[in-house]
């Protein structure tokens, strides 16, 4: 296998005609070195589409429309010199459309698995969305844990320390965020980003140098910053 085939292994399936509805011009471009698929998952008006919104538009409305199905937006973004082109998809959280989501798990290569700090229902809800992520997605695949709504720290009933604890016995990386404060939501999606990179570029360094074609996966000289994980509201 070249290292051409072994990057498109990390390439979610194709999804033209899908694209073509977002812009001729995105879906044209074919001039980045990866492209990954995230999926924003997580219990109904817990804030994903406001979370993708505030990411790729830099916007934010405080009307709720639930999603229907799933939808998804685009976004390219430099880390360690790569151009990475990111897919980001959000789905609806209501029970009735899990079969369709469900289906969308195949190829994601990173998964923010979402809960609002202001509803218990949410919060417990993360075990079984975290199971599903575990039979639906590929091994590799990477999961942040996302405590939203974080500016509503008056109406908060899920304490940052139980995210925290909850984020470590799932082996996951947490956030406190903030959509409509704009608090970590390009530091989580970075962050993401990073353990991705950094789980391809072990993948590449360990496979058989015969196989590969190549001794080295890409090179990621920089050390990704941490960023403050905690709400500062």
């Amino acid at each position: 296998m070249s290292r051409h085939d072994l990057r498109s292994a990390f390439l979610p399936p194709k999804m033209a005609s899908a694209t073509a509805t977002y812009g001729q011009k995105e879906s044209s471009d074919q001039n980045f070195d990866y492209m990954f698929k995230i999926l924003i998952i997580g219990n109904s008006s817990v804030g994903k589409t406001s979370f993708l919104f505030r990411y790729a538009d830099d916007s934010f409305t405080p009307a709720f429309v639930s999603t229907v199905g799933i939808d998804f937006k685009v976004k390219t973004i430099y880390r360690n010199d790569k151009r990475i082109k990111l897919q980001i998809w959000d789905t609806a959280g209501q029970e009735r459309y899990r079969t369709i989501t469900t289906a969308y798990y195949r190829g994601a290569m990173g998964f923010i698995l979402m809960y609002d700090i202001t509803n218990e229902d949410s919060f417990n809800a993360v075990q079984d969305w975290s199971t599903q992520i575990k039979t639906y997605s590929w091994d590799n695949a990477q999961v942040l844990l996302v405590g939203n709504k974080c500016d509503m720290e008056d109406e908060r009933v899920v304490a940052a320390d139980r995210g925290r604890q909850l984020s470590d016995q799932l082996g996951f990386e947490y956030f406190e965020c903030s959509a409509k404060d704009n608090i970590n939501v390009k530091q989580t999606f970075e962050r993401l980003v990073d353990i991705i990179c950094e789980k391809m570029s072990e993948s590449l360094d360990n496979a058989d140098p015969a196989v590969t074609g190549a001794k080295q996966g890409p090179q990621l000289t920089e050390q990704p910053e941490r960023p403050h994980q905690d709400c500062a509201c």
